[in-house]
């Protein structure tokens, strides 16, 4: 009588008076502590990070150009991923309920999967622009505009929000399983069950773009290889001005898309993860335990948090841009017109 009584008295709810409440399973002190710190500080470098690249872009007048804005919109795209989906999620994943209402559990999701595709959809674009800045470096300005860069931003923009949107609220994501969504979402739960055809659908609509961003670099860095031995066998020597222009301008165009793929490659490797998972767990049965679903969905949030840093690493004009907007110069008049470029082309 005692066995079985006592773990309901030991049981925990998320909301302990209201009937058809989740159970609460959450972490003791220590790991509870150390997971939200894990996890905020990912947020605030997602916000904070994000929040700098885009000032500078605007700010600085140098950096207005195609590639730069796409890199702006990218990084709007991942500060809405801190501001709007991490916070809520790291509740979620420390405390094990959620305490935000139903309504907001729907468009929280939205959100999650809309900004996803929206970060996939411009660093598909940014692969395109790298494409063609690289293999003719002198017809690019012409071919890649600012016009043509605000309808890539607009498309990474839209067709995300709507095919968000159109899936999680009109409920098509979970036909077929019904019951499962229904025990799964007690009061103060937030889980989203996806069928297999929509797992699928999304999966390939991850797949599809990185295979062209995979073929686009592949073939980008054995033009950069073949205009390096170029430029290497000329030696330099007794060349005109119009050929040196152009190997310091396929200089320049190489070096920014080795490090927009270096942002490409951490996408894939912070993505891939969950899409594997959910593309396994429901075509065998939703097998995945917690705790590697949680990691899965952290290691793909986290890579919000890691382009600002990338950025940081190889780019010196986000390193001044940083020093001069930390130091308040920013506020000063002629700070837009700054020259952040250590070479001129």
């Amino acid at each position: 009588m005692s066995t079985n009584s006592s773990p309901p008295s030991a049981l925990q709810l998320c909301y302990e008076q209201v009937n058809g409440s989740c159970v609460k399973t959450p972490y003791s002190p220590a790991p509870r502590a150390l997971l939200y710190a894990v996890f905020g500080a990912g947020a605030v470098l997602a916000v904070f990070g994000n929040l700098l690249v885009v000032t500078s872009i605007l700010h600085f007048r140098q950096l207005h150009s195609p590639t730069h804005f796409l890199i702006a919109s990218l990084a709007c795209a991942d500060f809405c991923v801190g501001v709007a989906v991490m916070p809520f999620s790291m509740v979620r994943s420390v405390e094990s309920c959620w305490y935000f209402g139903r309504s907001f559990c729907t468009f929280h999701t939205c959100c999650d999967v809309a900004f996803c595709y929206s970060s996939l959809f411009h660093l598909c674009f940014i692969s395109i622009d790298r494409y063609i800045a690289v293999s003719d470096p002198l017809i690019y300005p012409t071919k890649f505009t600012v016009s043509v860069s605000r309808v890539c931003i607009a498309v990474s923009w839209i067709l995300p929000l709507l095919y968000s949107g159109a899936v999680f609220y009109t409920g098509v994501y979970d036909d077929g399983l019904e019951e499962l969504s229904d025990a799964l979402n007690c009061v103060g739960g937030c889980q989203v069950v996806v069928n297999q055809n929509w797992v699928l659908i999304d999966f390939l609509s991850f797949l599809i773009p990185t295979l062209v961003m995979i073929v686009l670099y592949s073939h980008i860095f054995l033009v950069a290889r073949h205009q390096a031995k170029k430029i290497e066998n000329t030696g330099g020597k007794g060349r005109p001005s119009s050929e040196s222009y152009k190997a310091r301008v396929a200089k320049r165009e190489r070096k920014a898309a080795k490090t927009l793929g270096i942002t490409v490659i951490a996408f894939m490797i912070s993505w891939l993860p969950y899409s594997i998972d959910s593309l396994v767990d429901a075509f065998m049965g939703f097998i995945t335990p917690a705790y590697i679903y949680e990691i899965c969905v952290w290691c793909a949030y986290y890579n919000s948090a890691m382009n600002p840093l990338i950025y940081a690493l190889f780019y010196p004009w986000f390193k001044k841009a940083i020093k001069v907007i930390i130091s308040g110069q920013v506020f000063k008049n002629s700070s837009s017109t700054m020259n952040l470029f250590s070479e001129q082309v």
